[in-house]
């Protein structure tokens, strides 16, 4: 095919012209299929920027504007099984034309979640910050790396401004940071540097003949611990589960118990990981009780403030939820969440300034030169494990600048005035059940109970029938579209699935908290 493609493109040239050039016909053959492969990676070509004005139009028009517009479908549900068909998958070998790209994106819009919709309640994050989202356009169009100065002079020079500041919210007056991929990978990161403060030497002869680490956590505490023991090479089973209390928070004097144990046995407590609002409950674990244990018993003290740390950015709610969290060794939090900066903002902010460049840096001689014409130690690679890096800190500095402090405060404010006026409605309406008498965060948990198992004895096989309540009315929620709440049990208290409605977006209202009652009303009411 090759030869004959070289074939006619000679026929098609000018022979004379040809004979009169220094180039042969194979130079300039290959000359003009370099030309032809160049098209369509030029910004300066007019049809690739009325394809990216097109797409930027289809998604502000069709995923933002009519995506978060109030009554829009919040899912168009389709069976795994069926999806792939109607999204056409299929890679071609010849490149497809722009319009068929567009129409592509079209349906990734029509199917993918409207999570800037302020009736999208199902998980820990929601809402599209507009000048959030015009930094991940920057962020994607500069397209750099966040390892070394020497590429990324900027986004280097941001994070290390945001984690400083991030440290002095939480009250580190010689802290550091870093951001990641996700909440977990922090607290995973965390373990990792507890590890290296107890017995440095792993760093270059691994566990072999170390005493049996004991890691720490609360019975409501988030999975990602037992990932990171897995991972880390600690096994599961070197987890201690603290009991809670009716709130879902760590009993300090539990945790004392349970490290008194392990020394008992000759094991070395090394990670205690307290939660600033639990995944279901919301709950705040008392970090300064925590903090004494710890301190007592020389142990590194982590606090997971992924999903509760925004409390830090008001006065009105930070106390007494984070009171104690200057003296957590480290801590990690999702910007991404509460706080309202766009997937992912993932940071860990740790108390001793050096202590991620001294567990985690190699100093790879092709990437850290020590003799380079600027001062290297800003060059923040090497304090993480990773070595490429998505910049996700851009997106956070925009969204902070254009708001201000007392805008991003407003924000967690209003997140807990609403979730505080659900409480009460749900309270006091007919045919609902808080599962808790009050919550600390924004996340409220509830059973809806249809009129038909209204006003009947409470036996083992009515709990069983009401379990079945939330599954059916999700199902329906989806099918229609017009709202998302995430349903669970909790098998370690005993409760059968229940409603976990995330209060967060910037756009929701009482009247949308009302909104939410009558709509899983009418979806249940004849079950």
């Amino acid at each position: 095919m090759q030869r004959l493609a070289f074939v006619s493109f000679l026929r098609g040239l000018n022979l004379k012209k040809i004979e009169s050039s220094k180039e042969p016909p194979w130079f300039r053959y290959l000359h003009h299929k370099k030309q032809q492969m160049a098209d369509g990676y030029s910004f300066d070509d007019p049809k690739v920027i009325k394809f990216l004005e097109d797409a930027h139009k289809l998604m502000v028009e069709e995923a933002l504007v009519k995506g978060s517009s109030k009554g829009a479908k919040i899912v168009d549900f389709v069976q795994p099984h069926l999806l792939e068909n109607k999204l056409d998958l299929t890679i071609t070998e010849q490149p497809e034309a722009d319009d068929k790209i567009l129409d592509a994106c079209k349906k990734i819009i029509k199917y993918s979640i409207k999570t800037s919709n302020n009736r999208f309640y199902n998980q820990l994050y929601g809402g599209v910050d507009h000048y959030g989202l015009a930094g991940s356009f920057l962020t994607d169009v500069l397209n750099s790396n966040l390892h070394t100065y020497e590429v990324s002079p900027v986004f280097v020079t941001v994070e290390n401004f945001m984690c400083q500041k991030l440290c002095k919210i939480i009250g580190y007056e010689n802290g550091d940071g870093i951001f990641g991929p996700g909440g977990s990978f922090m607290n995973i990161l965390g373990i990792h540097l507890a590890r290296f403060r107890a017995c440095p030497n792993i760093k270059e002869e691994g566990l072999y003949g170390q005493k049996k680490m004991i890691l720490y956590t609360s019975d409501a505490a988030h999975y990602s611990l037992q990932k990171g023991a897995s991972f880390l090479g600690f096994g599961t089973s070197s987890i201690e589960k603290v009991k809670t209390d009716d709130m879902g928070c760590m009993i300090p004097e539990e945790l004392d118990k349970k490290i008194e144990e392990s020394k008992s046995k000759g094991h070395l407590p090394l990670f205690v990981m307290a939660t600033s609002g639990t995944t279901v409950f919301g709950a705040y674990d008392p970090l300064d009780k925590i903090a004494d244990v710890c301190q007592r018993h020389g142990v590194w003290s982590h606090t997971d403030a992924c999903w509760g740390g925004g409390a830090l950015l008001t006065k009105k709610y930070r106390e007494p939820r984070m009171t104690g969290v200057e003296r957590m060794d480290s801590v990690s939090w999702n910007l991404h969440k509460m706080s309202g900066a766009l997937l992912q903002c993932s940071s860990l902010l740790v108390k001793d300034k050096d202590i991620l460049i001294k567990c985690n840096g190699t100093c790879a001689e092709y990437l850290f030169q020590p003799d380079k014409i600027y001062d290297v130690s800003y060059d923040v690679g090497d304090k993480t494990i990773q070595c490429g890096r998505k910049v996700d800190t851009l997106k956070l500095w925009l969204m902070w600048k254009a708001r201000g402090d007392s805008g991003i405060s407003e924000r967690v404010e209003r997140a807990f005035d609403n979730a505080s006026y659900l409480t009460e409605r749900l309270r006091t309406t007919e045919g609902f059940r808080l599962v808790r008498d009050k919550f600390q965060c924004t996340n409220i948990c509830f059973w809806y109970i249809p009129p038909s198992l209204r006003g009947q004895s409470e036996s083992p096989e009515w709990w069983q029938k009401l379990s079945k309540v939330g599954p059916a009315v999700k199902a329906k929620m989806v099918t229609e579209g017009t709202m998302m709440i995430g349903y669970t049990p909790l098998s370690a208290k005993g409760l059968v699935n229940f409603f976990r409605i995330i209060v967060g977006n910037p756009l929701t209202t009482h009247e949308e908290m009302d909104f939410v009652l009558e709509e899983i009303h009418r979806l249940g009411k004849d079950l």
